[in-house]
């Protein structure tokens, strides 16, 4: 049996606690492929970041394969449907805080490598310094 996908664990356990924190979380998404479907419109460098907070979509979930949701956009609705390998990130927006996904095809299931799932900063945001004692 093949060994299933982390991502989509790793990404509900962020959301939860995202959302637990009191957070709006945002996805960043690889648009590149048409197997994402968003509004090409808001692409910009090849990539979307996604508000996927309870009161900016509707019907959202996560599932083995992909992120589904429909959402507004400049007033319009649009279904918006990400398979889970083109999820590069999610973070707060509030702290930048979040996880940022760059595990490749191929890679060795255990690698010990913490890039598959760590957590980094996201791209272009910055994370509070840490509040000493």
């Amino acid at each position: 049996m093949p060994e299933l996908s982390r991502r989509p664990y790793l990404l509900r356990a962020m959301l939860d606690w995202i959302v637990d924190c009191g957070y709006a979380p945002h996805l960043i998404v690889d648009a590149t492929s048409d197997a994402v479907q968003v509004p090409r419109q808001f692409v910009k460098e090849g990539r979307i970041v996604l508000n996927i907070s309870a009161s900016a979509t509707q019907s959202f979930q996560i599932g083995a394969a992909a992120v589904e949701f429909s959402a507004r956009f400049s007033g319009v609705s649009h279904r918006i449907r990400v398979p889970v390998e083109f999820v590069l990130g999610i973070y707060a927006r509030e702290t930048g805080q979040g996880m940022v996904f760059t595990e490749e095809a191929g890679q060795v299931p255990g690698d010990a490598n913490t890039s598959s799932g760590g957590e980094e900063d996201p791209p272009e945001a910055t994370t509070p310094a840490p509040e000493r004692p």
